[in-house]
């Protein structure tokens, strides 16, 4: 384990460790999408080293918030994250499965649940050699189903359910939601360029919301010339100041 730089200058410390999937450009993306109120209280379902859990607590002093992660090594990176950016006091890493969450957590105890699933299921081909990275990778140990019985589980009724997925797999995850009693409210879909298909789909969902599906223009990270546009500068510190080429590398 070796400590990293700040995330951005003036921003997050965070830890990194072979053991752990490295954060990606998706983590900050959902971060900046999900919303926030006073009082809010959230919870990180596989939340690997931290990364959403930290970034959302560094955007409110006022909130509070759990991680899920099944992975010890990536749990005891979580924990040392938090402590390392002084936030312990207002947030927690529970080791465990989210799909034992009855009894461990409490039903419609929270405001908002985030997650940056895996993204294929077991069926789709190849998977990766390395246990961590197949895992937060791969529906292996975690399905779509089992992520959003999670979630409504959680959430208190008018609860908000935000993460991001493969823009080829949203019929899936829509109907998924619908069918468990959280219905999508906003989809933001994020390209690498203006002229570039979507690699990345950010999704809210309400528990109990109405039908209405909210679709604002893409989030496009790179100008022609490849540097980064101004909205992925205000998500990346809110500083106008570039971000670091190390984390913004999108899986």
């Amino acid at each position: 384990m070796e400590q990293a730089e700040y995330l951005w200058p003036g921003g997050i410390r965070l830890l990194e460790s072979d053991k752990a999937f490295p954060p990606g450009t998706d983590a900050v993306l959902l971060s900046d999408f999900a919303p926030l109120s006073s009082g809010d209280r959230i919870c990180d379902l596989g939340c690997g080293g931290g990364i959403i859990l930290l970034l959302l607590l560094s955007r409110r002093a006022d909130i509070t918030g759990d991680g899920v992660e099944l992975q010890p090594d990536a749990a005891a990176l979580a924990s040392e994250n938090l402590i390392r950016n002084h936030l312990e006091g207002r947030g927690r890493i529970i080791p465990g499965d989210l799909r034992t969450l009855r009894g461990v957590l409490p039903a419609g105890g929270y405001d908002l649940v985030v997650s940056n699933p895996p993204y294929f299921s077991e069926r789709s081909g190849k998977i990766a050699p390395a246990p961590q990275r197949a895992a937060a990778r791969c529906e292996q140990t975690c399905t779509l189903e089992d992520l959003i019985a999670a979630a409504a589980y959680l959430l208190r009724w008018g609860g908000r359910f935000v993460l991001t997925y493969r823009p080829d797999r949203l019929v899936d995850l829509f109907c998924a939601l619908r069918g468990a009693g959280l219905e999508p409210k906003r989809l933001r879909l994020c390209q690498h360029k203006a002229d570039a298909g979507p690699f990345s789909a950010l999704v809210e969902a309400r528990r109990g919301g109405r039908p209405g599906l909210i679709v604002p223009a893409p989030l496009v990270l790179c100008r022609p010339d490849g540097s980064d546009t101004a909205e992925v500068r205000k998500i990346y510190g809110r500083s106008g100041r570039e971000r670091k080429s190390n984390a913004g590398k999108s899986e």
